[in-house]
């Protein structure tokens, strides 16, 4: 998935306003200036379009957690300098404290139905013999399914 388009739909989920957003990148480590998260959010075709980076994402992700379950003892995590969909979706549960029903049950509120063994498959190391690769569907799904949650 495009980082630009994962970082606006998780802040609309959360409802994160630019205020918000700086606050939580400058957790996760990663200063950005209010000029830059409004190059994040232009169109694409748009001249002043800004490819959000996936060590800025990592970085916006790893603040989340801190935001939703304050910091941890000892150093901060540091920002992975590539990302992927296993990745994101494992700091997204990390952050919201998600227990594998929990996902599920999310997952299930956008109509896609997983079993416990499929889901900790995309959780998996990648050298384990049953990790599996998260498709941009599936997180994509996640994140309705999320959308769908909080609009309860």
């Amino acid at each position: 998935m495009i980082n630009n388009d994962l970082l606006r739909r998780i802040s609309t989920i959360f409802d994160f306003n630019d205020e918000k957003i700086l606050m939580v990148f400058k957790l996760g480590q990663c200063l950005i200036s209010a000029e830059q998260l409004a190059d994040f959010f232009k169109e694409k075709d748009d001249s002043a379009y800004q490819e959000l980076a996936d060590v800025q994402l990592a970085s916006f992700l790893n603040g989340l957690i801190i935001e939703k379950r304050g910091p941890k003892d000892g150093p901060q995590h540091q920002a992975e300098e590539s990302l992927s969909n296993n990745i994101i979706f494992n700091k997204l549960k990390i952050a919201l404290t998600l227990k594998a029903d929990e996902v599920i049950a999310i997952l299930e509120l956008a109509e896609l139905s997983l079993g416990k063994y499929e889901l900790s498959a995309f959780f998996r190391n990648v050298n384990n013999k049953h990790y599996r690769d998260c498709s941009d569907d599936v997180l994509s799904t996640f994140l309705k399914g999320l959308k769908i949650q909080a609009q309860k």
